[in-house]
């Protein structure tokens, strides 16, 4: 093992010892039993809908222990950095209302990004080479190449370890003579772990586990032929967690392998290691089975499609929430938000993602809300997509809140056509007149009724139109035009003899519907043309009539 001189000659002079750290990251003064815990996602992409779920359980364990919870960038594999993609995770987190206690520019832990903290991480892995539990590895991708091969042919377990780790016994004035001559290194920690050894540790949600032990001397430095001496994830997670004083690590279940390695990290560096707990990734159904989320096949598994599309934020949490914890999902919206989520509770088998449920959960919750609150929340979410929207809402403030009263105020069971704040155009577009494109007798929804019959119908509906207060008697005008115009006066007088009508009143009255909403399906015909006003009603009653 080179002596201490050489090993600090490979790194700066003013580089802090671990006191230094220790000192400026202190114990947090929090309650017993107070949990930190963090998210710490890649900018090598967007936030996929997972982290959001990970993130909602992470915060609702710190603030219901009394904690803290914070956001950490794990930004170390630059190369693969997506531009942006760090203002998104605030846009979402925030948007769910999922936002950390600490991160970037808020906190006393930080700085919050990965690639900021590299003076940790050179002290640390310093303080591990000056103790041999690491090493200077000078292998080249040749020679690892070449051990992976001659793994694979001897059917050996493939990796860096023992005899197999061509760097970690190696006299002195081999490491010497490669620093000489400028040759680029990496950082390797001496594994304490054999082949065939086992790890067995506590997982908040699993319970006890037992894994295969690490063998590999894994690096932690990487190549010293970088400018920036980035560490592994491995070796910058236990740095981290520990100086942030993170004690609970909530992840995805694909790093239960890793656990091993990031105990036997922990343990070298004198660190107290955290609770980890693993939870099941969320799936989708698939034909015969089901299949993780997948950001590149889903566009559901991108927490900006749910931004896009204007779900609102409770219904999606709430949603999530019932995720976790089966008991929550079967609570009222409101009490489901502020109920705590226990880890003990998760199950072990993924989640699936159902949109249909999502779908009725936030049509339920909108059905909650009043006109104003709806017209605010479609503002908002229209302001940087919709612009023309936003405008005809601002110049049409009072239609809107009589449009979103139709079939849903003073009614027991309101309207739920509103699945999420996209859907407005749809839903009820057709009562502005700047959004709705007049109906001609010859459209298509006008299903059964030849273009000159619907013209005359129309024309006759308008010339002797009434705006009437009472619903019966304003819909008493079309049943009287039916008769006129040969209709039988309901569906099953119709059946019984088909050819001798043009269709029933229910075809009657289709062609109003459609000229007055643009669709062959509508909240009370009389309740939109009250809505409408008799001179937009008789405007596109006459677009028919031609």
């Amino acid at each position: 093992m080179p002596d201490r001189a050489v090993i600090d000659a490979l790194f700066p002079a003013d580089l802090p010892e671990p006191a230094y750290w220790e000192q400026r990251y202190p114990q947090r003064q929090l309650p017993d039993g107070a949990q930190v815990t963090r998210v710490g996602p890649s900018p090598t992409g967007w936030l996929h809908i997972g982290a959001l779920y990970v993130g909602a359980i992470n915060r609702d364990i710190a603030h219901r222990t009394g904690g803290k919870y914070l956001l950490r960038i794990e930004d170390t594999d630059q190369a693969r950095e997506v531009e942006g993609a760090v203002e998104q995770f605030d846009r979402a987190f925030g948007y769910f209302g999922v936002t950390p206690d600490e991160k970037e520019g808020q906190g006393d832990y930080g700085p919050y990004f990965q690639s900021q903290r590299e003076q940790q991480y050179l002290t640390y892995a310093r303080e591990l080479l000056r103790e041999g539990k690491a090493y200077l590895c000078f292998a080249t991708e040749e020679e690892l190449a070449d051990i992976r091969r001659r793994q694979e042919a001897s059917k050996i377990p493939p990796g860096y370890y023992g005899g197999w780790a061509i760097w970690r016994d190696r006299d002195d004035a081999d490491v010497q003579a490669k620093l000489a001559e400028g040759a680029p290194y990496v950082v390797r920690f001496r594994s304490p772990g054999q082949v065939d050894g086992r790890a067995v540790f506590t997982d908040a949600i699993r319970g006890r586990l037992e894994h295969e032990d690490n063998r590999n001397d894994v690096v932690i430095l990487k190549s010293s032929a970088n400018e920036v001496r980035l560490p592994t994830y491995h070796f910058a997670h236990a740095v981290d967690d520990h100086l942030m004083r993170v004690n609970l690590v909530i992840r995805a279940e694909e790093w239960i392998s890793s656990v091993p390695t990031h105990l036997q990290l922990f343990a070298a560096l004198g660190f107290e290691q955290p609770t980890y707990a693993h939870i099941a990734p969320l799936m989708k159904q698939i034909t015969g089975g089901k299949r993780k989320l997948s950001k590149r096949k889903d566009p559901e598994a991108s927490v900006d499609f749910y931004i896009d599309e204007g779900y609102p934020a409770d219904a999606v949490l709430f949603y999530l929430k019932g995720l976790a914890n089966g008991r929550i999902a079967e609570m009222p919206l409101a009490e489901a938000l502020a109920a705590p989520i226990n880890l003990d509770e998760m199950g072990l088998a993924g989640p699936l993602i159902d949109m249909a449920k999502l779908d009725d959960i936030s049509a339920n919750h909108i059905a909650t809300l009043s006109g104003a609150q709806i017209v605010a929340a479609v503002k908002q979410w229209a302001a940087s997509r919709d612009a023309e929207l936003v405008t005809v809402l601002d110049a049409h403030h009072e239609l809107a809140l009589a449009a979103l009263a139709v079939e849903r105020e003073g009614v027991e069971n309101p309207r739920k056509d509103l699945r999420k704040w996209s859907d407005f155009r749809t839903a009820y577009g057709f009562f502005f007149p700047e959004l709705f494109t007049p109906v001609t007798a010859d459209d298509s929804r006008i299903e059964g009724v030849t273009p000159e019959l619907a013209r005359a119908f129309a024309a006759d509906f308008a010339d002797g139109y009434q705006h009437l207060d009472d619903g019966q008697e304003w819909f008493g005008q079309i049943r009287e035009l039916a008769a006129k115009h040969g209709y039988a006066k309901n569906a099953k007088e119709y059946k019984k003899d088909p050819d001798a009508y043009p269709g029933s009143i229910r075809e009657a009255s289709q062609i109003i519907r459609v000229a007055l909403t643009g669709s062959t399906r509508s909240p009370d015909l009389h309740a939109v043309a009250t809505t409408l006003g008799e001179a937009e009603v008789l405007r596109r009653i006459r677009a028919v009539a031609g």
